[in-house]
């Protein structure tokens, strides 16, 4: 484990993903402490000065980027309540991870961090190697993400005590048999431990 651990924190990013406050009460509402591990994960990346990047759900109004012929954005674009959700207080970032002067904001529209978004271009920019990944939901936007990241042939890293997901079976599933095949599942203790190191 600690040699999986061991990456240049200049060239490694940290992805902290839909942990937005209304997400979060809905898929951390049996973990409550989720976030402040996170946080914890987050103040150890910056004090290595790595790249700390905030991924959110976001649409303007009346959700112009989406189509209907999406089941998932679709049923929201359809749906007033559902658009609040994603809007003012519950869709603003989790107050214990909020954005810190250095940080980044990414906003999405769909369910990977990297459709329609400007990150690639962020993490080329910046020479990125490592992508550190965690969030909500383990088999929404961390998956997607992971793949994404996986054929573009970046190092990953997942902090499965800071991933969620209402469907425990396919959370346990992600975390111990199918993302270690391309990642290095850890948690949030042994990642602040190997920063330590650095």
């Amino acid at each position: 484990m600690e040699d999986s651990l061991v990456f240049e924190p200049a060239k490694a990013a940290v992805l902290t993903m839909d942990l937005q406050t209304g997400i979060v009460g809905i898929y951390a509402k049996d973990d409550p402490l989720l976030p402040n591990r996170a946080a914890k994960v987050l103040e150890s990346s910056r004090n290595q000065k790595m790249s700390v990047i905030h991924v959110q759900v976001g649409f303007r109004p009346g959700l112009p980027e989406v189509s209907l012929r999406n089941p998932l954005f679709g049923a929201m674009k359809r749906s007033n309540e559902h658009q609040q959700f994603f809007q003012g207080p519950s869709g603003a970032i989790h107050a214990t991870v909020a954005p810190q002067s250095d940080d980044l904001v990414v906003t999405k529209h769909r369910i990977s961090a990297f459709a329609g978004t400007d990150l690639e271009m962020i993490l080329r920019a910046r020479e990125i190697d490592t992508l550190i990944l965690f969030g909500i939901a383990t088999s929404g936007v961390v998956l997607s993400t992971l793949l994404h990241a996986s054929d573009e042939d970046y190092r990953l890293i997942i902090v499965k005590d800071c991933c969620a997901d209402l469907d425990r079976e396919g959370h346990s599933y992600l975390i111990e048999r199918f993302f270690p095949r391309l990642a290095t599942v850890t948690t949030s203790d042994q990642l602040i431990n190997a920063l330590g190191l650095h």
